[in-house]
């Protein structure tokens, strides 16, 4: 009884050849790398979209919950963004519903003082009176190293200057020294003094500010003669330029006018 020939196999190391992205068509590798762009600029603006609705803070003053979303959010959106073979609908959804659930929380946290406890914690004090308050270093896990620093930081390095010391519950310490350690303010010397309000940007790098100048009641004409004055003939010599609420004029040229000139 005779039996078919059996066909040749090839080695394993032939069977399991990686295949390099550049092995592909062209034409195919262009097409997935454009669409890796575009999910890219996608979730880019969708997470800068969020961000600015979720309000402005630093990192380092997000409460526990905002902090959660700001991470799981940049992990929500790395998805889609490095596997093309993934819904970009997917992490825009997922994107969405967590905005959702942070604006949830944040108007919990408004309207009950119970659940913001719970979600966010509590202020706790670490110095009352000059003294340490060792139960709550223990139940807040904080050592005697961190608070000293934070007080230096503070301007306090002297615990018994200390009047009180919360650490609030974003993590950073609020510090209210003695009555007898604060600076002397003119109220305590009996000294009246005038009111000072922010300068007024009018120029910033070049760029005149038209909303502010109106906001005061000034316009072009005005700037371009103060301008004259400091020997400055067009707005885009000027790094920055502003005015105080005495009416006292600023202005600094770029450092380019100033090597010309001299």
């Amino acid at each position: 009884m005779r039996f078919p020939p059996l066909a040749p196999v090839e080695p394993p190391a032939l069977q399991n050849k990686p295949t390099s992205i550049w092995a592909k068509d062209p034409m195919e590798v262009k097409r997935t790398m454009l669409i890796v762009f575009a999910r890219v600029l996608i979730l880019f603006i969708t997470v800068l979209i969020l961000l600015r609705v979720t309000g402005k803070k630093q990192v380092a003053n997000l409460q526990p919950a905002e902090l959660v979303t700001l991470v799981m959010v940049a992990d929500v959106a790395a998805i889609p963004m490095t596997s093309p073979g993934t819904p970009l609908v997917n992490g825009i959804v997922g994107i969405f519903a967590l905005l959702l659930m942070q604006f949830t929380l944040s108007y919990i946290t408004m309207k009950s003082t119970r659940s913001r406890a719970i979600i966010s914690g509590r202020p706790t004090n670490v110095i009352v009176n000059g003294k340490i308050v060792e139960e709550s270093l223990q139940e807040l896990r904080y050592n005697i190293n961190d608070l000293l620093e934070q007080l230096r930081a503070a301007g306090y390095p002297a615990i018994q200057d200390v009047e009180w010391a919360v650490l609030e519950t974003n993590g950073q310490l609020s510090v209210i020294p003695k009555s007898q350690k604060r600076p002397v303010t003119p109220e305590d010397l009996g000294i009246s003094t005038q009111y000072e309000g922010l300068p007024v940007p009018l120029i910033v790098d070049g760029n005149p500010d038209k909303h502010n100048l109106e906001r005061i009641g000034l316009d072009m004409n005005w700037l371009l003669a103060e301008l004259k004055k400091h020997g400055v003939s067009r707005p885009k010599d000027v790094l920055y330029a502003s005015i105080d609420t005495q009416g006292n004029f600023y202005c600094q040229p770029k450092s380019t006018i100033k090597e010309s000139s001299a």
